[in-house]
């Protein structure tokens, strides 16, 4: 008899933990929460670069074989075609060059630091000529050169394009649909071979350089005085993209040591105020610390009004020192729900959050944006794309 009992208490436990979780969910509204309060820390490697260890881009010119008749038949196919059979001792007229099972295609491809000979690469392919598809298709060994003309890989070995059957492609077709993918372009994971190493001295004279992919004064000297905190005074800001360091003592002849732990270091970055907004798709996306001061936009049926109350208050009790107060509220006229009234501490947030609720289109909060921009009343920078 007690285990029936026991089992029902425990089932009404559950019933409140859930009950009390799903209250306690629905308390959060993601429109409301304060975005510039959340924690942004960052470790230091993942907002710089090591001056001297850097990416270095590779091309080249190859032939696809083994194509189903989707090949090209353009001139360039042919002569590549016969210098290819010449090189294996064949000669071959032009005329006797008639296939569609070949194509010629650009090579593409990023070197990384670090890497040594013997080592793999990706390959990017896609088509220069008239070729419909490169579907299983297979490249013929290419070299792959830098901008020193020198060759630095070579790639060879089947082409992914991301079609998964021929049968798919054909069903698609029958019910005039064109596929997804792009037949015309594809991959060849791993499929070059590094056969010469790029130099990557990252350490001149005991000093290593930091450079910022976002260049910025406020966060190379965050960076600065995190590494300073750690390790004494060994680094300084040069400039907003650059910062040097002397390496300590103990790491002279340990440089790769010292920047794996230098790199876990976090900071918080600072950001530069920016609305990057995309016309065609309507997307606006703004930083937390973008501000609109006093501004009178009318656009359409929806009037916007940004500004300060004309009410002014005492700055402390029993001083005759006035200061001006701003409102902290967000109110629309009632009686056309048209006029929006904002203070001027306002953020482009806020402003768009409530040009929602009014039923603002994208396009709407778009122009409005671009508007207050060009009346200098949006103090951050407008980032068309």
């Amino acid at each position: 008899m007690k285990k029936p009992l026991i089992m029902k208490k425990i089932f009404l436990i559950l019933i409140f933990v859930f009950v009390s979780c799903k209250i306690s969910f629905a308390a959060v509204n993601l429109q409301d929460m304060d975005y510039s309060r959340v924690n942004s820390r960052v470790r230091i490697k993942d907002i710089t670069e090591v001056e001297g260890a850097r990416n270095n881009q590779l091309t080249g010119i190859g032939l696809v074989t083994g194509l189903d008749g989707t090949g090209d038949n353009s001139q360039m196919a042919v002569q590549m075609m016969r210098n290819m059979m010449r090189n294996f001792g064949v000669t071959l007229d032009a005329r006797s060059v008639r296939t569609r099972n070949i194509a010629v295609v650009a090579l593409t491809a990023n070197l990384p630091p670090y890497v040594r000979p013997g080592q793999n690469i990706d390959v990017n392919v896609n088509t220069m000529g008239n070729a419909s598809s490169l579907q299983g298709g297979v490249l013929l060994q290419s070299p792959l050169r830098a901008a020193d003309g020198k060759v630095y890989a070579v790639a060879q070995g089947p082409v992914i394009t991301g079609l998964n059957t021929a049968q798919e492609t054909a069903d698609l077709r029958a019910r005039n649909m064109r596929p997804q993918n792009i037949m015309t372009a594809g991959r060849i994971p791993k499929g070059a071979i590094v056969e010469r190493e790029v130099p990557s001295d990252y350490t001149m004279g005991g000093q290593v350089a930091l450079l910022l992919r976002d260049p910025d004064f406020t966060t190379a000297q965050r960076v600065t005085d995190a590494i300073n905190r750690a390790y004494g005074v060994v680094a300084y800001a040069v400039d907003a993209g650059r910062v040097e360091i002397n390496l300590p003592g103990q790491y002279v002849q340990a440089p790769a040591a010292f920047l794996a732990n230098m790199g876990g270091i976090e900071i918080e970055p600072d950001t530069t105020a920016k609305v990057a907004i995309n016309e065609r798709s309507g997307t606006v996306v703004m930083g937390g610390n973008v501000r609109i001061s006093s501004v009178g936009v009318a656009h359409g049926m929806l009037t916007v009004e940004v500004g300060e109350d004309a009410n002014v208050m005492p700055e402390t009790a029993g001083e005759d020192n006035f200061v001006r107060a701003r409102r902290n509220d967000i109110t629309e006229d009632e009686a056309d729900g048209s006029m929006l009234a904002m203070p001027a501490t306002t953020t482009v947030r806020d402003l768009v959050r409530v040009m929602n609720s009014l039923g603002a289109t994208p396009r709407d909060i778009i122009e409005i944006l671009q508007a207050i921009d060009k009346a200098g009343a949006l103090h951050g920078e407008l980032v068309i794309m």
